[in-house]
């Protein structure tokens, strides 16, 4: 009898599509193209669907820059305009790579390991992946909030200088861990964040910013959340205080799933990139959130879903400064 396979192991053409993309600078162009308008490549600049090709008037081709024109606006555009791509001189057969390793790699991709691959410096490596996980981010405007049983938590990232002359480890005076604290709904998404410092007021305004008020709530039993989980319908904590961290009557108040995510977070951190500053974090917090809320896509859908995800999000140099604290 045969066995069914996982929907993440089954064959993409997306795929089958990407080898040829990364290796040819026009089929590059064309693939993001396709995944980008699809049989409508639409003006971004007005809307206007009435476009055409700009081509080389000797030889017949595509000019150098695969550039469109609107005959509605009289503009001219590619497939970078109002993306993440837009005004990078790396070409596009080569974003396709990039999309490809940051898309498949559940533990992420260093920009070291990338910059090999591309044949590219690392500083090109490390713009692309900051590029991209900015394009992973949700729209902040308007984003789903989390329905159902709903487990809270934090969790602090940081070194661990050791202090010879006291003989303890730990960090300095004035340098604390930096808190990141992560909402995740069971068999759903995870919205995960960087806070300043974890107090009441923080935790009760990340919550109420990405859970429904209808929400069960589960936490474990840290005083600052029972002010931060009074918004919700119910509040349930589980006492890590003592060694509960399944509640023996009731199997359902447990925080095991944001566990979970905590460890693929630092398995990432610790494993793939060895370490990140306070100021770069909230970019890789966000690449672990993004990778587990398409967990259940095959690699070709979650190529797709990146790629789409990179419109509308140009990253200018004044955002990125702003970004970057």
């Amino acid at each position: 009898m045969a066995t069914k396979k996982l929907p993440q192991l089954a064959k993409s053409p997306v795929i089958a599509e990407l080898p040829v993309a990364c290796a040819d600078e026009a089929a590059g162009v064309e693939f993001f193209e396709r995944k980008r308008w699809g049989d409508c490549p639409c003006c971004p600049n007005c809307g206007d669907v009435d476009v055409y090709q700009m081509k080389d008037r000797k030889t017949g081709q595509r000019n150098k820059d695969f550039r469109w024109r609107c005959r509605g606006c009289s503009k001219l555009y590619s497939v970078r305009t109002g993306t993440v791509f837009e005004e990078s001189l790396l070409p596009m057969h080569k974003w396709a790579r990039a999309v490809w390793e940051a898309s498949v790699s559940k533990n992420g991709v260093s920009a070291l390991e990338l910059s090999r691959k591309l044949e590219i410096t690392y500083k090109s490596a490390l713009f692309m992946m900051n590029r991209l996980r900015f394009a992973m981010q949700q729209d902040p405007s308007n984003p789903p909030k989390l329905t159902g049983t709903v487990e809270a938590d934090e969790t602090y990232w940081g070194g661990r200088p050791r202090h010879k002359r006291k003989g303890i480890t730990g960090n300095p005076p004035g340098k604390p861990k930096t808190p990141v604290f992560a909402a995740i709904q069971r068999n759903g998404e995870v919205r995960a964040r960087v806070l300043p410092s974890v107090t009441a007021a923080n935790l009760r305004e990340a919550l109420t910013e990405c859970v429904d008020p209808s929400a069960r709530l589960v936490t474990d039993d840290l005083n600052l959340y029972w002010k931060a989980g009074k918004p919700f319908a119910r509040h349930d904590r589980v006492k890590h205080s003592v060694g509960e961290y399944v509640n023996k009557e009731d199997p359902t108040l447990h925080s095991n799933t944001i566990e979970s995510f905590f460890a693929r977070l630092k398995r990432k951190l610790h494993g793939t990139h060895h370490n990140v500053s306070k100021k770069h974090l909230h970019r890789y917090v966000t690449e672990a959130a993004f990778m587990y809320n398409t967990r259940e896509m095959n690699d070709g859908e979650r190529v797709e879903s990146l790629i789409r995800q990179t419109n509308g999000k140009r990253l200018v140099y004044r955002d990125r400064l702003n970004l970057a604290g």
